[in-house]
């Protein structure tokens, strides 16, 4: 995704976590290492040795807080690791995951991501009951449901703290001898169940599990808590309200960006879904044409499929640099204006007197994507048609995603036709809505198993203070 390079749409962290497995510190190391693409603010990793707890906190990506010479001191055969993006609260230190406490049923350690849309009202009241919290996530607040639940077994009181909150989580709970992985009733977030051997896995995407040699054995089914112990797994339904209209809604900005094209998830290859995203979007918006590129890395798979259904191989249009972090902070507005070229620079022989189709997941403000196309056009680029893989982004997400409100949205606030000139391309065109359920769901387009409201504003979960507009 271009836009924006540096201030662009954020999905809040991925988890990890392993059960019986020596050196499992390490393994989830390994694991969050492949899930970075899925937070770069910080990190987390906590490991649990019979009746003790070890950890490493931090601010920054994996490999630069966690160090080879710390895992002496990570010891256990259960872990569990997060890394983090904030879509709820602040930056501090004391919301970075995991969290750990001790209850009668030993040490307890948990992970999460999502946002929860009763969060406010739980949260307040929890505090007037005595609560104290020593974050401001949502996250933390499972702790505290789970800790004064008055069911005998864990798993009792896991089911009925998941049953009085509502919106997104995927969550994983590790104890002494047990691993719990949970995902909400909608399915908004992934979340893999893998084994190698008699060590299990919880993880956010099967990149993760491939990474460490362990086999896929099936996602978490949204609405499921999956209690793993003993090497079985067994399934506990999560108590809905009957007043709530419950209804697959996984998260459709998974598959078209944050997911890595690597992974299976929602019972899809991100890659091939993503080439579909090409084709359907060359179906609908051709253009006359002599070259098709992509803004990498997610737009990649998009141009492949794209220059296939136009019969125009794509080429290497814009070279990314990986080796900008998407934490750069640029010191000055001059110095500022060099962040699209520390990132993307184009190959001008590429671009030199071409009509070109440029392929992007989205466009949300608009502004680095006025950098880009002026790049193309200032390295030879005669025609700039600019094609978005997703509808017009409208409405803000509260379900994980860091959406901006709508009045920074452009689509929100713009014609078609006034963005394509404010963005300075020849032409501008989204994939449509029927168009992208196509591509996602091919089998079975008009029945959406996918949450769409940033697109159409058809919220799955309406209640609580965060989805007030």
């Amino acid at each position: 995704m271009s836009d924006e390079l540096f201030n662009k749409l954020k999905e809040e962290c991925g988890i990890a976590a392993a059960l019986n497995q020596k050196d499992a510190a390490y393994y989830t190391y390994l694991a969050i290492h492949a899930l970075q693409h899925r937070g770069q603010e910080a990190c987390g990793l906590i490991a649990i040795d019979q009746d003790k707890t070890h950890s490493i906190k931090g601010s920054g990506l994996v490999s630069d807080v966690i160090k080879p010479n710390f895992f002496s001191e990570l010891k256990g055969k259960n872990a569990i690791a997060h890394v983090r993006y904030s879509t709820s609260g602040s930056d501090q230190a004391s919301n970075i995951q995991p969290f750990s406490f001790r209850s009668q049923f030993g040490h307890i350690a948990i992970a999460h991501n999502g946002n929860l849309t009763n969060a406010n009202q739980i949260r307040s009241t929890l505090e007037k009951e005595g609560s104290i919290f020593h974050s401001d996530i949502d996250s933390e607040i499972f702790i505290h449901l789970i800790a004064k639940s008055q069911k005998q077994t864990l798993i009792e009181r896991i089911q009925h703290s998941l049953g009085k909150v509502e919106g997104a989580y995927s969550l994983a709970v590790i104890t002494q001898d047990t691993l719990y992985a949970a995902r909400d009733p909608f399915g908004f977030r992934p979340l893999v169940i893998g084994r190698k051997g008699d060590a299990w896995y919880a993880v956010s995407e099967t990149c993760a599990l491939d990474l460490i040699g362990a086999e896929v054995v099936e996602e978490v089914p949204p609405g499921t808590i999956c209690q793993i112990k003993d090497n079985q797994i067994k399934k506990f339904s999560i108590p809905v309200d009957p007043s709530r209209k419950v209804r697959r809604a996984f998260c459709a900005f998974e598959p078209i960006y944050f997911s890595r094209p690597d992974s299976r998830i929602f019972n899809l290859e991100v890659h091939e879904a993503r080439k579909r995203i090409g084709v359907q979007l060359a179906k609908e918006h051709p253009c006359e044409i002599d070259t098709v590129i992509a803004i990498p890395d997610s737009g990649v798979p998009m141009a492949i499929g794209y220059g296939q259904e136009a019969r125009i191989p794509a080429e290497v249009g814009l070279v990314r640099s990986h080796y900008v972090g998407r934490t750069f902070i640029a010191p000055s507005q001059d110095v500022r204006e060099f962040n699209v070229r520390l990132k993307l620079n184009p190959v001008r022989s590429v671009l030199r007197g071409k009509r070109v189709a440029v392929i992007d997941d989205s466009l949300v403000r608009g502004t680095t994507s006025m950098k880009i196309i002026r790049m193309l056009k200032d390295a030879g680029a005669k025609e700039i048609h600019f094609r978005i893989g997703s509808p017009p982004i409208k409405n803000p997400c509260y379900f994980g995603v860091d959406t901006p409100s709508r009045s920074k949205l452009m689509a929100a606030n713009y014609s078609l036709q006034d963005m394509c000139k404010m963005i300075g391309a020849d032409t501008l065109h989204f994939l449509s809505e029927d168009g992208l359920k196509k591509a996602l769901e091919p089998d079975n387009p008009s029945q959406s198993s996918y949450c769409l409201a940033c697109f159409n504003g058809n919220y799955p979960e309406k209640t609580g203070e965060k989805l007030s507009l």
